[in-house]
């Protein structure tokens, strides 16, 4: 099922906790397990750490856009942060909204199909702190292709 502009996912919370801001910073940064900014009691989180929080969700808590996952690509991430970067000890309320849908011809032939999901993170008082804007884009299935 598609979901249209505007479904939102339910909410569900991220704890941020300062080891795995730590272990995520070693995976994904050359000068991550020395940077002090990743260490300690007041980590901040790298800014790509947030996609993390999809770990967090509970079964069917997030969006589901219909698409076809053989036929899945992720388009483009953007993260934005509204304020200083979430730290460790944060609880965080997160939920997915889709942002946006359209369509384009495929290069091959058939039509692909868009959507853009955005994830707001909230802290405790309620506030937006960040969002990831996910584009998704479903190809268009193979002459032959059953679905």
């Amino acid at each position: 099922m598609s979901a249209p502009i505007g479904t939102r996912g339910t909410e569900y919370e991220m704890v941020v906790e300062r080891g795995k801001i730590q272990e995520f910073a070693a995976a994904t940064r050359p000068a991550g397990p020395d940077d002090p900014a990743y260490r300690g009691p007041d980590a901040v989180v790298p800014p790509t750490f947030l996609v993390s929080g999809a770990l967090w969700a509970p079964p069917g808590a997030r969006v589901d856009v219909g698409f076809d996952r053989r036929r899945l690509l992720h388009g483009e991430q953007e993260y934005v942060f509204h304020g200083p970067p979430p730290r460790a000890g944060q609880t965080l309320t997160v939920c997915d909204r889709v942002e946006d849908r359209f369509e384009k011809p495929g290069r091959r032939g058939g039509t692909m199909r868009f959507a853009v999901v955005v994830t707001e993170y909230r802290n405790e008082e309620g506030d937006l702190v960040a969002e990831a804007r996910a584009t998704y884009i479903e190809t268009a299935p193979r002459a032959g292709d059953a679905g």
